[in-house]
C-alpha cells in the first residue's frame, strides 16, 4: 500500500513541478526563476533533514506519513487558487520540502522493518520502478494537461491527488506504534538527538561510503540529464528529442531494476555494486562526440540500466544502521540525495558556460565512473562488515 501511495505522489510532486514552473514563467517570462520554480523544492530537504530528522524515530508512522501528504495537498491547493506573488509561492513550496526527510525516514524505516532480508532488497526494487514509472507519467502527462487546463487547474489536479495519497495512509496503513526507542517522548530535544546521529553516522566510515555510493552517481547523472535540452540544441535533434533522451534514461533504470531483481541473485548484486555503478556513467562519456540521436538514445538506456548498482547497496546499507535510528538514517539519505541532484545540475550547467555541453556530458559520465573507484574499498569493507559498533543506544551531547 505504501508503494502505491508514494507512486501517486511522486506523480504529483512532478504535476506539481511542471505546472508551477509554467505559471511562474507565465508571470515573469524569466527563465531562470522557472527553472527555480521547478527545482524548488529540492535543496531545503537539507534544513529538513539536518533539524527535524529525528521525528521519524518519534512518532507513529501513519500520522506522520498521510500528514506530510496532506500538508502538500493544502500548498498545491494555494498554489492554485491564491494569486500568490512569486517570492511567496516560491517559500511556501521549500517551507513545505522541509518535511520531506521526515515523512521519507518514515516510511523508508517501516519498508525495512516489515520487509527482511532479501525481500527488503525486493521492496526497494519495487519501489524504485514505481517512482520511475511515476517519473515517466509526470512529465509525459503533466504537459499535457498543463497545456488542456491550464496551471492553475493542473496545481488542484496535483493536491487532490496528494490529498488521495492522504487519505489511503490514513484509512489503510495500520495506526503501528511509535519505535520503542521513542516511547515516552524521545530521549532529549529533537534538534539535539538529530545533529547526534547524523554526526555519528557520517563518522562511521561504512555508512559514510554507503551514502556518498547513493549520493554521488545520482548527482553526476541528474546534471547531466539537465543539460539534455541545450545538447538535443546543439547538436540539431529537433524538436520533441529532449523528451525522448529523458525518458530513455528514466526507461533504463525501469529495466535495470527489473533484471537486477530478476536475474541477479543477493550475493551478485552486492559483487556487481562497482562495476555497474560505473556502468551507469561510461555510456555519457562518448556524448563528447557528434552522436546521432538514436546513438544517444541508446547510450542514455544503457546509462539508466547502470542504476541498478543500487540494489546491491540496500542491505549492506540497513545492515550498518543502529536499530533506534533507522528512520533518521532514512532520512538522511533522502536529505543527501535530493540535495545533491539540486546542486548538481547547477554545477554543471555552470561549466557548460564555459565549455561544449558535450564535454560537460562526458565529464560527468567520467566522475561517475571514478567515484565507482574510489569507494571501491570501502564498499568492500562496509559489505563485509558487521555494524556491532552502532548497535549502542545514541546520547544526546
Amino acid at each position: 500500500m505504501l508503494f502505491g501511495t508514494r507512486t501517486l505522489a511522486i506523480g504529483a510532486d512532478t504535476l506539481r513541478m511542471i505546472a508551477l514552473a509554467v505559471l511562474v514563467y507565465g508571470q515573469t517570462g524569466s527563465p531562470m526563476l522557472a527553472a527555480l520554480a521547478y527545482g524548488i523544492g529540492f535543496l531545503p530537504q537539507l534544513a529538513g533533514g539536518a533539524l527535524l530528522g529525528a521525528l521519524a524515530d518519534r512518532m507513529r508512522p501513519r500520522p506522520l506519513i498521510w500528514g506530510a501528504y496532506a500538508l502538500e495537498a493544502c500548498a498545491a491547493a494555494v498554489l492554485g487558487v491564491a494569486d500568490l506573488p512569486v517570492a511567496a509561492a516560491l517559500a511556501l513550496v521549500a517551507a513545505v520540502a522541509c518535511a520531506t526527510p521526515v515523512f521519507a525516514g518514515a516510511s523508508n524505516r517501516l519498508v525495512a522493518e516489515v520487509l527482511d532480508g532479501d525481500a527488503y532488497v525486493m521492496g526497494r526494487s519495487l519501489m524504485g520502478m514505481a517512482s520511475a514509472a511515476a517519473q515517466l507519467l509526470g512529465l509525459a502527462f503533466g504537459g499535457l494537461a498543463v497545456a488542456a487546463v491550464g496551471a492553475r487547474h493542473a496545481l488542484l489536479a496535483s493536491a487532490a491527488a496528494h490529498l488521495l495519497a492522504a487519505l489511503l495512509v490514513r484509512l489503510r496503513l495500520p495506526d503501528l506504534p511509535a519505535p520503542p526507542a521513542a516511547a515516552g517522548g524521545g530521549r532529549g530535544s529533537l534538534v539535539g538527538d538529530t545533529w547526534a546521529l547524523n554526526r555519528r553516522l557520517l563518522a562511521d566510515p561504512a555508512v559514510r561510503a554507503l551514502l556518498l555510493a547513493q549520493w554521488l552517481p545520482p548527482a553526476f547523472v541528474a546534471g547531466a540529464e539537465s543539460l539534455l535540452v541545450p545538447y538535443a540544441g546543439v547538436r540539431g535533434y529537433g524538436g520533441g528529442t529532449a523528451a525522448l533522451l529523458l525518458a530513455c534514461s528514466a526507461g533504463g533504470m525501469l529495466l535495470g531494476n527489473l533484471a537486477g531483481a530478476r536475474l541477479l541473485g543477493p550475493a551478485a548484486r552486492e559483487r556487481l555494486v562497482v562495476p555497474l555503478m560505473a556502468g551507469f556513467g561510461l555510456p555519457l562519456v562518448p556524448f563528447v562526440l557528434p552522436l546521432p540521436a538514436a546513438g544517444a538514445a541508446a547510450l542514455l538506456l544503457l546509462c539508466g540500466c547502470g542504476f541498478a548498482y543500487e540494489l546491491g547497496i540496500q542491505r549492506p546499507f540497513v545492515d550498518a544502521l543502529p536499530a533506534d535510528g533507522r528512520g533518521q538514517a532514512f532520512g538522511l539519505l533522502s536529505t543527501g540525495l535530493m540535495t545533491s541532484q539540486g546542486v548538481g545540475p547547477v554545477v554543471l550547467g555552470g561549466l557548460a558556460e564555459v565549455a561544449p555541453v558535450g564535454a560537460v556530458l562526458a565529464c560527468a559520465g567520467a566522475a561517475t565512473a571514478a567515484t565507482a573507484l574510489c569507494l571501491r574499498g570501502a564498499l568492500d569493507r562496509a559489505r563485509r562488515a558487521r555494524p556491532a559498533d552502532l548497535a549502542e543506544p545514541i546520547a544526546t551531547p
